[in-house]
């Protein structure tokens, strides 16, 4: 399998519990963020999030879709959210929110590996697409998270980790 591993940083000037509660609203994705192509719950878990389980459904930049069945495995409202992805990319993702004088700065670390065959068997040759496909959708997210908020996006990164 081909490992993946990013990080996203969006700065924006809202304040953090609406941001937390922009993320932590699984069903609301797909009307912000363009690249979120369908949403179901499976699971409801605890009431703070925990053990919550969603199918999430992507239609990337490059034209290939992917799914996957994401579990959040920890909750700090509104500082952290972790999840475990289970699916056509297996890994683990996680949200960290800080507020500061601009707003909020949000870190995304998402830790991963492709399960679908056509991506591992030519990983070593589209790796840099794949990273690319990845960036722009959390390009998207940040400015679709800015807009729904009625916010600015003040910064946004987008870093593949070795």
């Amino acid at each position: 399998m081909a490992t993946y591993r990013f990080q996203t940083t969006w700065l924006l000037d809202a304040p953090i519990e609406a941001v937390w509660d922009t993320i932590v609203d699984y069903q609301a994705l797909p009307g912000w963020w363009k690249a979120v192509d369908q949403v179901s719950q499976i699971e409801s878990g605890s009431p703070d999030g925990t053990g919550g389980v969603w199918t999430i459904a992507w239609k990337t930049p490059l034209g290939y879709s992917i799914a996957f069945r994401s579990t959040t495995t920890r909750v700090e409202e509104p500082y952290l959210l972790e999840l475990e992805a289970v699916g056509e990319v297996e890994g683990n993702g996680r949200w960290e929110l800080q507020s500061t004088d601009e707003g909020t700065l949000v870190h995304y670390f998402w830790n991963v590996k492709t399960t679908k065959a056509w991506m591992n068997l030519l990983a070593v040759f589209i790796r840099p697409l794949m990273e690319w496909n990845h960036h722009v959708v959390m390009e998207q997210g940040g400015k679709g998270i800015a807009n729904h908020l009625g916010a600015k996006l003040l910064r946004q990164e987008n870093k593949s980790l070795v």
